[in-house]
């Protein structure tokens, strides 16, 4: 779970959860957690869901160049056929315009059978 919040009017906040499948069930998958300020809703969860592949990715020793956009990191993942799916959890809002506490949250729950 993250969560992200602000007082500050109009302030742009997201929680990102992200969370990376690998192809073989005996292994685990990754969750990765992502707050930020001024960042949009894709953005964060881009992020969110780079770190948790990145994770998997690494462990599986899928090697990539992490100064590569995720995008061109996405391709080597399913080329590589070790990944099976990334995604992510996301929610962003803008701050109360007259100050009030504005909260974001973002779940997921990892769940193995």
């Amino acid at each position: 779970m993250k969560r992200n919040e602000t007082n500050e009017p109009n302030r742009l906040i997201s929680a990102s959860v992200g969370l990376a499948i690998p192809n073989d069930r005996s292994q685990y998958g990754y969750l990765s957690e992502h707050s930020a300020f001024g960042q949009t809703e894709r953005i964060s969860g881009d992020y969110a869901e780079d770190l948790a592949a990145g994770m998997l990715a690494s462990t599986l020793g899928i090697e990539f160049d992490v100064d590569k956009s995720y995008d061109e990191k996405k391709e080597i993942y399913k080329i590589s056929g070790k990944i099976v799916r990334t995604t992510n959890i996301t929610q962003s809002s803008r701050g109360n315009k007259k100050g009030l506490w504005t909260t974001v949250v973002a779940a997921a729950i990892f769940l193995c059978n």
